[in-house]
């Protein structure tokens, strides 16, 4: 049977792949896609959910916008990575999926009380819309199966030097999810940069030869110029897909379960997360923590994806 799933995204470059992978693979039924602001303000990352199911033919998944600032604080966007638009390079046309009234909290919540069984959460954005909805609706987590989280990381950050970007942008969404006690696990820039965008990927997504793919690989190759550019990577990450491959073949993700926090007051480290992975602290294991990837296993995945959704609209170069 396939996973019912809520994807709460803020597209994104690798939000947008992690969107077509969760339409084209049968072993997810995708149910609902909520907007949070993160990677660009959430009216702007809303449009590119809408964008992105509408390339995938999506059609009938409906997408809200959902928070438009953290918890507390300000926001900080990731335009730096991901442009004005936040999915910059391809040129999109207007999309055919519209936008659902509901705030996305009220659609996960709704999402959620209709289903038949527990529902995964995959949030590869900053953990606001999620944190909301425990605080707005406490039953919820009754009905929530796991929280596959894409933030985070065992070694250093990316926003700031120990901070991932997710995380930093909401810490105080991130600490209440990982104090829920609804089961978590945390795919972090450990695991991701193990999943680099090299020139074979690109190569690969080229060759099968439709528009879909085209337009992956523009996308793809703005994500790459902003990384080399702030990073000084010869070839990016895709960090947001790997939480979707993993529920489709867990044996793509390699994970401990260990003590997890979040840093919410450190000068230089405001929104790392600390894993206990020796066991030094007196800390109940809490999360599932993401290690390893298998990189064959998650690029097979994704160029599938690619190809299933480029196949079912037709055409080729």
């Amino acid at each position: 049977m396939p996973i019912p799933v809520i994807l709460d995204c803020d597209p994104g470059h690798d939000d947008a792949m992690a969107i077509l992978l969760a339409v084209a693979n049968p072993a997810i039924e995708l149910r609902a896609v909520t907007a949070v602001a993160g990677n660009q303000t959430v009216g702007k990352t809303a449009l590119n959910a809408r964008r992105m199911l509408s390339l995938a033919g999506a059609y009938q998944v409906p997408v809200a916008a959902g928070c438009d600032r953290p918890l507390s604080g300000a926001l900080e966007i990731g335009d730096y990575v991901h442009g004005e638009s936040g999915l910059d390079g391809p040129a999109f046309g207007e999309p055919a999926v519209p936008l659902d009234p509901r705030h996305g909290v009220d659609l996960m919540h709704d999402t959620l009380t209709a289903a038949a069984e527990p529902v995964t959460i995959v949030a590869i954005g900053p953990l606001t819309n999620v944190a909301t909805l425990l605080r707005r609706y406490p039953g919820a987590s009754d009905q929530i199966r796991e929280i596959v989280i894409m933030g985070g990381s065992t070694e250093r950050g990316n926003h700031t030097p120990y901070a991932e970007f997710n995380i930093y942008a909401d810490p105080e969404a991130a600490a209440e999810v990982l104090g829920s006690g609804v089961p978590t696990t945390w795919v972090g820039l450990n695991v991701s940069h193990q999943a680099l965008v090299t020139t074979d990927v690109l190569d690969g997504i080229s060759a099968l030869g439709t528009p879909l793919a085209d337009l992956c690989v523009e996308l793809l190759t703005f994500f790459g110029t902003s990384y080399q550019r702030t990073w000084g990577f010869e070839a990016p990450p895709l960090h947001d897909p790997i939480t979707v491959a993993y529920l489709i073949d867990p044996a793509v993700l390699g994970h401990v379960r260990v003590g997890l926090r979040v840093e919410l007051d450190g000068a230089h480290t405001r929104g790392a997360t600390v894993a206990d992975l020796h066991r030094r602290m007196d800390w109940e294991p809490n999360a599932n923590v993401g290690l390893t990837l298998d990189r064959d296993r998650f690029w097979n995945l994704m160029i599938g994806a690619i190809d299933t959704l480029g196949s079912r609209q037709g055409g080729h170069r």
